[in-house]
């Protein structure tokens, strides 16, 4: 019977820790990640969540409504930007049409107010593209939505110059509000579970760097 020499024998040994090492090595990296990828990570996802700051603020603002008023008795001083709120008036005689997911809007003014309302267009207030508007329905009416500054309100900037050019509104101190039709505070849920996925991301990532970061430091490293 051949017996193995030592220098086999050590050898054997000695590949069988380095493959034990690599071994490991490879599980540490499979639940690991660079720190610059991490970094990266969680600058990106901080970065979308501040991009929503706005709608997330508004999700989770009171639901009852501010309450602005009616014609000849606006109260100005309860505008709030980003806020629930509900006004009466009497529409301008003029109005700017728009088109979202095959329904058809209509941006109105109330007359001699700062106030602009967006709403569904009313049965009379057909608009074909390519043709002149309509004008807008006549009747007074309540409206609740969601309360915009002219300069939070970006998308529809062009369409308040338009309203503002017609001479009838009355903007406060300087500018226009915008009331969006049927946006109440908390329903957008969607919204909320994307930033708490953003924000689990953004928390993973730290854990990551690190736990990283201790383990590239560490003696045993």
């Amino acid at each position: 019977m051949i017996e193995p020499s030592s220098s086999s024998a050590s050898a054997r040994a000695e590949r069988d820790l380095r493959i034990a090492e690599l071994e490991a090595r490879l599980a540490r990296r499979r639940v690991g990640v660079r720190p610059l990828a991490a970094v990266l990570g969680i600058v990106v996802s901080l970065a979308l969540l501040a991009m929503q700051r706005r709608e997330l603020a508004y999700v989770f603002s009171p639901a009852a409504p501010l309450t602005l008023g009616a014609e000849g008795d606006y109260r100005f001083d309860a505008l709030v930007s980003n806020r629930y709120a509900q006004v009466h008036g009497i529409p301008t005689a003029r109005g700017a049409y728009e088109r979202e997911g095959g329904a058809t809007f209509v941006l109105v003014g109330l007359r001699e107010s700062p106030f602009v309302v967006r709403r569904l267009a009313l049965p009379g207030e057909d608009w074909v593209e390519g043709r002149p508007p309509p004008s807008p329905d006549s009747r007074p009416f309540a409206i609740r939505g969601r309360l915009l500054a002219q300069e939070d309100a970006p998308r529809y900037r062009d369409a308040l110059a338009l309203l503002k050019g017609m001479g009838e509104l009355q903007p406060h101190e300087g500018r226009l509000w915008l009331l969006i039709e049927g946006e109440r505070p908390g329903e957008d849920r969607g919204r909320v579970l994307v930033a708490l996925a953003l924000l689990a991301f953004a928390v993973l990532n730290a854990v990551l760097l690190v736990r990283g970061l201790t383990r590239r430091w560490s003696p045993d490293a």
